[in-house]
């Protein structure tokens, strides 16, 4: 109907935000994968807060997201929780264990995924080390990249302080000064104190 995909999607998020209650039972489902990753992770994270928000809406809703920055909501929203998919690493193969586990992931397994449907081993070379790139030039990917680095040293020698202080950052990045309360501003720095300790 000379719709886009994301169009469509947006229309179907509108329709429910606007006609769900608190006896409805909402299942959404990679909201926000039609645009640039910050902007559906925006789009993700406002809509998740609304569905959360008893006031607003307060709909049990299940949320499907590979969007791991939202895992956050379980700390910040009351009835929020965080479940995933069981997997097994061994070595550079996984192993989907076709389990629901509660706990979020800072993992993805597109690649993977990827390489299990067959897609040439030059693009999968050439996709990780793509990733790699990505990663190192996000603030988002260093964190995940400290966390890992985390894993795989046995002493855990790795400074916490560049973890935190792109956590700090990439929250002042999210604030826009024009539109908070003074409240808002308060609630702000007592969170950011609390990350930075």
């Amino acid at each position: 109907m000379g719709q886009s995909t994301f169009m469509v999607e947006m229309m179907e998020v509108a329709d429910i935000l606007k006609n769900a209650t608190s006896n409805s039972l909402v299942v959404l489902d990679e909201i926000g994968r039609g645009t640039s990753t910050y902007d559906g992770l925006s789009i993700a994270w406002a809509v998740a807060t609304f569905m959360a928000d008893k006031e607003k809406c307060g709909a049990k809703t299940l949320f499907a997201t590979h969007y791991h920055e939202l895992t956050k909501l379980e700390e910040m929203l009351e009835g929020v929780k965080n479940y995933s998919v069981a997997v097994k690493e061994k070595g550079e193969d996984v192993i989907f264990l076709r389990k629901i586990v509660a706990g979020g992931t800072d993992e993805s397994y597109g690649i993977h995924v990827a390489k299990l449907a067959g897609v040439p081993k030059e693009v999968l070379k050439n996709a990780k080390e793509i990733l790699k790139t990505l990663e190192r030039k996000s603030m988002l990917g260093e964190k995940r990249l400290e966390q890992k680095e985390e894993k795989s040293q046995k002493e855990g020698q790795l400074s916490m302080y560049n973890f935190k202080l792109a956590e700090i950052a990439h929250e002042l990045d999210k604030i826009n000064i024009n539109e908070l309360t003074p409240i808002d501003a308060m609630n702000i720095l007592v969170r950011l104190k609390e990350t930075a300790s």
